[in-house]
């Protein structure tokens, strides 16, 4: 069995969704897709439902958006540096 970072996509209502992707990046979402729901043991996932998962999953386990986030990051340790 496969190891891939997304897991089941939830069956939520349809929400439309315009971008323009690389062919060669559509084409990996079609791949990743059916790789998903065949272990799954479903029909293939279209690249629409894959992008929010996948950009949740990216920006939840992106540790330098975590610390920029939370105010961390070169900003704020230049503050600590100056004098008052």
């Amino acid at each position: 069995m496969t190891k891939l970072k997304l897991g089941p996509i939830p069956d939520e209502k349809p929400v439309k969704l315009t971008v323009e992707l690389p062919a060669e990046l559509h084409r990996d979402l079609i791949a990743y897709g059916e790789i998903l729901g065949r272990e799954a043991g479903q029909g293939p996932v279209e690249p629409k439902k894959l992008v929010v998962p996948m950009l949740e999953r990216f920006i939840a386990t992106d540790r330098g958006f975590a610390k920029a986030r939370r105010g961390g990051g070169q900003d704020r340790n230049r503050a600590k540096e100056q004098p008052p």
